[in-house]
């Protein structure tokens, strides 16, 4: 039985890789560290585990591998000290907000001998899943351009520091569909340009919108608009959407629109459950299968890493005005 720990909550999304973790058979959720220790201890209260607050106590109560899911700029410092200690890895995404960074991290666990998975849990969602298949038998034929969409809500928080985020709205919503896209297609990106603001939150010192043309190997265009800008009162936490022009046809999914419209008059409100499937089920499940087969996981450190290329590409884009080249 696999022992999983998870170091810090200071991303919203350990909240719910804690419940998936709660939810599967053969794994045991065994602790947890945070460096605010207030919030580690009301999780592991919340989700029936114990928190650590000296980190080398934590790495060494028999945790086998660990989800990182700190502030962006903090993964590399986590990474570094859990494949030390020989740890598998889950890291939130962006890997980091720098190459540098990213590099280091893919290093340090080589170095380690240890796995090292990216969250990128939309590869899980089914939707996603029957495209990727619909084009691996060849029904577009090839792949010529897309057009894709990642909105969502605005997060707040540390989400609108640069010293702890190192970007905004590009930065966190591009990396979904960079990879998605490297994923369905098998081809990589090449050059980015970018342009993007604050326009939607006056209040912040990050950028909440961008809208981006990218180009991947064999010509495939490829237009993208990332953004907070979804309200709060929105149905969906936000969108993850993809458009694909192929020689044979046209493809359209709507990751996230997998819910039902409900209009009560009794309460004189609507409300929009979800029917669909949980994608961070899918990544954690696989993670905690890594960690007992000792491979890497499915989604590798190096998808994060091509990830933080196109994002690192594309707000130098945006300071230099013009097209610029994606390191591979």
């Amino acid at each position: 039985m696999a022992k999983i720990g998870i170091m810090s909550f200071a991303h919203m999304h350990a909240y719910s890789y804690a419940a998936c973790l709660n939810a599967l058979d053969g794994v045991e959720f065994a602790a947890i560290w945070d460096d605010v220790p207030k919030r580690g201890r009301a999780a592991a209260k919340q989700f029936g585990t114990r928190f650590l607050q000296d980190l080398d106590a934590f790495l060494g109560a028999g945790v086998e591998g660990v989800i990182i899911t700190s502030e962006n700029v903090k993964h590399r410092v986590m990474a570094e000290k859990a494949a030390a200690a020989g740890k598998w890895i889950l890291c939130e995404k962006p890997l980091a907000p720098t190459l540098d960074d990213a590099k280091a991290i893919v290093a340090a666990c080589r170095k380690a001998n240890v796995g090292l998975g990216t969250a990128f849990p939309c590869r899980y969602a089914q939707p996603l899943m029957a495209v990727k298949a619909q084009i691996a038998n060849g029904d577009l034929g090839e792949v010529y351009a897309a057009s894709c969409t990642n909105n969502g809500q605005f997060p707040g928080g540390w989400f609108a520091q640069d010293a702890l985020a190192g970007g905004g709205a590009t930065m966190d919503h591009t990396v979904h569909v960079a990879d998605l896209l490297r994923w369905l297609t098998g081809k990589e990106f090449t050059k980015v340009y970018c342009e993007n603001d604050r326009l939607l939150h006056k209040n912040i010192r990050t950028d909440d919108i961008g809208i981006l043309h990218l180009e991947m190997e064999g010509g495939i265009q490829v237009s993208h608009i990332a953004s907070w800008s979804r309200a709060k009162s929105f149905p969906t936490w936000g969108d993850v959407t993809i458009e694909i022009i192929g020689e044979k046809g046209v493809v359209s999914v709507d990751a996230f629109n997998q819910k039902l419209n409900v209009y009560c008059d009794t309460t004189m409100r609507a409300s929009w459950p979800g029917w669909g499937d949980n994608p961070d089920l899918g990544l954690v499940r696989d993670f905690v299968r890594a960690v007992d087969e000792r491979r890497s996981p499915a989604v590798t450190g190096i998808d994060g890493l091509r990830a933080v290329a196109v994002t690192v590409a594309a707000y130098r884009s945006a300071q230099l005005g013009k097209t610029v080249r994606i390191q591979p």
